[in-house]
């Protein structure tokens, strides 16, 4: 599995409910656990992002559709990183020339 950071931004429908943030959380757990994808963890924020999600999907594809499935509902928008272990970093580095 792939890991994934979800940086997460209201949008103006999404701060006028921002109450039901916590049970918004709990769909997108149950709609990535639908698609496959493991919520690791999820985090809100102050600062430029509103909330970080880190995920884990088995591809690229995979972890794009279950945060465009996210944003579709209409409260959120969202920025999607591969992020990588040090033993991963190792690897890749390793394959430098």
């Amino acid at each position: 599995m792939a890991t994934f950071i979800l940086l997460v931004s209201f949008t103006e429908q999404g701060i006028r409910a921002a109450q039901d943030s916590p049970n918004r959380a709990e769909t997108f757990k149950a709609l990535a656990k639908k698609a496959g994808v493991n919520v690791k963890d999820l985090y809100w924020t102050l600062g430029q992002y509103d909330a970080v999600a880190i995920i884990e999907a088995s591809d690229n594809a995979t972890a794009t559709a279950v945060s465009l499935s996210l944003s579709k509902l209409g409260n959120v928008r969202t920025q999607t990183l591969p992020a990588f272990s040090a033993a991963e970093m190792q690897t890749i580095v390793g394959k430098m020339g």
